[in-house]
């Protein structure tokens, strides 16, 4: 079966410790629960704030740059992310679905090649 991404966004400035509360971390413990269930998850997986992040990159003479934060400078950044093992994009949307509720934030759903 092909395998998708199912990513949370988070605003820039997420901090968890102010916007989760139990509640929620509930609400996505039960989500992760079904997702084992029914035998799709592949690996799952919470990220810290982007400010934790580190980029780096190749430049033209050969030398690598390690710089502070994310790669990109955006308003939201993945906060946390699902691989599935599903049927097909309708599967992984209606997981999709799901996520975006559990966790309170937008979802995005790709497929790998």
């Amino acid at each position: 079966m092909p395998q998708y991404l199912v990513a949370i966004h988070h605003p820039d400035d997420y901090d968890p410790f102010a916007a989760e509360d139990e509640a929620m971390h509930r609400d996505i413990d039960v989500l992760n629960d079904e997702m084992k269930a029914a035998g799709v998850t592949v690996f799952v997986g919470g990220l810290q704030p982007a400010r934790r992040a580190r980029s780096i990159r190749a430049k033209s003479d050969g030398k690598v740059i390690v710089t502070d934060g994310p790669y990109l400078e955006t308003k939201e950044h993945i906060g946390g992310f699902w691989v599935l093992d599903v049927a097909d994009l309708d599967e992984a949307v209606a997981w999709g679905r799901k996520a975006t509720i559990a966790c309170r934030a937008p979802v995005e759903v790709r497929p790998f090649f």
